[in-house]
């Protein structure tokens, strides 16, 4: 699956409701503010949009008694969350465009733009008029998402399948600066593997237990998790990666991948640009334009 050559473009609102990126933006901001989590929530409902047939806000689709959505699958249960304030924003935008004007897939693109810039990172240009799904997948939800638990080639592997290269596949991960991850993603981590630093891993023990306390949460870089900043490669360097993918990033073999960490680690403005341009890649991904799809009254159903 390679991305589509997208007919999306910066200016696409600029007519029909001007006011659209703003209202979005003022949004997360309250969101942000009622609970901090919220912008790394919002992001990565964008990132699990778009790597299931791409971002067509498919993940946001509630299920039905003719079909089961994306919502319940593995990668997504208890996990993806964020859907009041994506229902909050469209609600407010249906009102104050006066109709049906914004798809439920571009707010997921300009919310998590919106949270990255407002927690520290750097704004970038996103670009509009993705519409959104009639249908979603429980099964291609279940095989096309990263695990945490997934090795350094199976990421790999996944990005590429999306058109995404190895330089994506890092700076996307470093995603994960903001927001927190259960125990029950990371216990095999902090457990059973070697290359894991002795101090953290002992800190880490005592959130989550062998047994027990699944539900349990810890900062996913560390430290900062509603800073948008390079505390996340810094802590693969210490070998203090949470989830075991993200340290199979780096495994201090001096491959491709470990320079990388060690670049954007010593260069947060290049890792907050890189970011940027990466996001923009993946928002291209397989996204329906012109007359494809619809665009969605609420985003929890499709249109009668």
């Amino acid at each position: 699956m390679i991305p589509a050559c997208a007919q999306l473009t910066t200016d696409f609102y600029e007519k029909s409701c001007p006011q659209a990126l703003g209202l979005i933006r003022s949004a997360v901001a309250r969101a942000i503010n009622r609970e901090s989590r919220m912008g790394a929530s919002l992001l990565r409902l964008h990132f699990h949009d778009c790597f299931v047939n791409g971002c067509d806000g498919s993940i946001l689709l509630d299920d039905t008694d003719t079909f089961t959505g994306e919502k319940t699958a593995i990668p997504n249960l208890n996990s993806v969350r964020g859907f009041d304030v994506v229902d909050e924003i469209k609600s407010t935008l249906n009102e104050k465009c006066k109709g049906n004007v914004v798809s439920c897939a571009d707010i997921l693109a300009v919310a998590s733009r919106d949270s990255v810039d407002l927690l520290g990172g750097t704004s970038y240009e996103v670009l509009l008029g993705r519409r959104d799904a009639r249908t979603a997948s429980f099964n291609d939800a279940n095989t096309n998402l990263p695990t945490p638990f997934f090795s350094s080639s199976q990421l790999v592997s996944i990005f590429e399948s999306h058109g995404l290269k190895l330089k994506d596949l890092v700076v996307l991960s470093g995603g994960h600066t903001l927001g927190l991850a259960r125990c029950v993603n990371f216990r095999t981590r902090i457990y059973n593997e070697t290359n894991i630093d002795s101090n953290f891993k002992a800190s880490r023990q005592k959130i989550c237990p062998a047994t027990g306390g699944d539900d349990n949460t810890t900062a996913l870089d560390g430290t900062t998790p509603a800073k948008f900043d390079t505390a996340y490669f810094k802590g693969l360097i210490g070998s203090k990666g949470l989830l075991h993918s993200d340290q199979e990033l780096f495994k201090g073999d001096g491959g491709e991948s470990d320079s990388l960490v060690q670049y954007y680690n010593n260069n947060p403005k290049k890792f907050y640009k890189d970011f940027g341009d990466s996001m923009i890649k993946m928002g291209n991904m397989n996204v329906l334009t012109g007359n494809d799809g619809e665009i969605r009254m609420n985003c929890r159903k499709v249109n009668n």
